[in-house]
């Protein structure tokens, strides 16, 4: 039993980007998607109201929340008060450590800002990676962490985060499922890592900007996209794709992680 609800509650802060979800079978989709594991730490960002935080209190061993809402962290404190495996943390989850909170195996879970959501993800992708993380998103943003090379919405985030995690679309929310109501509908998105990501810790900052430049020129042909990034000829640029097995009438949209990484690879081996 949980510690009595402080009322009035503070009302939803449009500045923190705050839609608090209320929709009983969306909270337990996202529960039953993160699937607590005997000996894991759960750490949940922006429990807000504690919601979410009250389906998760049952299933985790320990269970972390993070907050950043000064008015809602007193609140959230005392209704789990009576729960000491549950630990409240005061702090904007950018600027925080999440091994460090976890102190052994983890999951993440959260209602993530549609403002910060990219950040957040990357953040959560560092090494060391928790066993899964679930977020609940903006529909447009979990659609292009999912899509697959070729399709419409496949692009940079797509390519960056399939180097390193599966990605899954759970289910969709829509947006009468939150108060107060957002613009969009939302998205329950499930991030694996890989067993086998494509590229190592080192790698992944120049992945990402090798990536980034590529679908800079989505359109264009491989050809036209190395010579640009690599100011090469075109004979240089023929032989660096054809060095790594990519096409040099391919588009950027229809590469996978992996093409991706045989390039940066190859390309580091060019002479300076």
């Amino acid at each position: 039993m949980h510690g009595r609800r402080p009322s009035p509650l503070p009302p939803p802060r449009k500045r923190l980007g705050q839609h608090f979800l209320t929709d009983r079978r969306a909270l337990e989709r996202i529960a039953d998607a993160v699937d607590p594991q005997p000996g894991e730490t759960i750490i949940e960002i922006g429990p807000g109201r504690g919601a979410l935080t009250d389906l998760l209190v049952d299933r985790a061993e320990r269970l972390v929340a993070i907050e950043v809402d000064t008015l809602l962290v007193p609140v959230l404190r005392a209704r789990y008060a009576a729960s000491p495996h549950v630990r409240i943390v005061e702090g904007d989850v950018l600027d925080l450590s999440l091994p460090a909170l976890a102190e052994g195996a983890w999951a993440l879970v959260g209602n993530v800002p549609y403002y910060i959501t990219t950040p957040i993800i990357f953040q959560a992708l560092r090494s060391p990676r928790p066993s899964r993380m679930v977020f609940l998103v903006q529909r447009e943003v979990a659609e292009r962490v999912a899509a697959p090379p070729g399709s419409d919405a496949y692009g940079a985030l797509s390519a960056n985060v399939q180097a390193l995690a599966r990605a899954e679309l759970v289910a969709r929310v829509p947006a009468g499922a939150f108060h107060p109501r957002p613009k969009v509908d939302s998205a329950i998105l499930r991030l694996t890592p890989r067993p086998d990501p494509v590229v190592t810790p080192e790698e992944e900052a120049p992945f990402s900007r090798l990536v980034q430049g590529a679908f800079g020129q989505r359109r264009k042909q491989m050809r036209r996209v190395v010579r640009a990034l690599y100011d090469l000829g075109g004979e240089g640029a023929e032989a660096l794709l054809g060095a790594c097995g990519i096409e040099a009438t391919a588009r950027p949209e229809t590469l996978g992680p992996e093409a991706f990484a045989r390039l940066l690879r190859a390309a580091g081996a060019l002479p300076r």
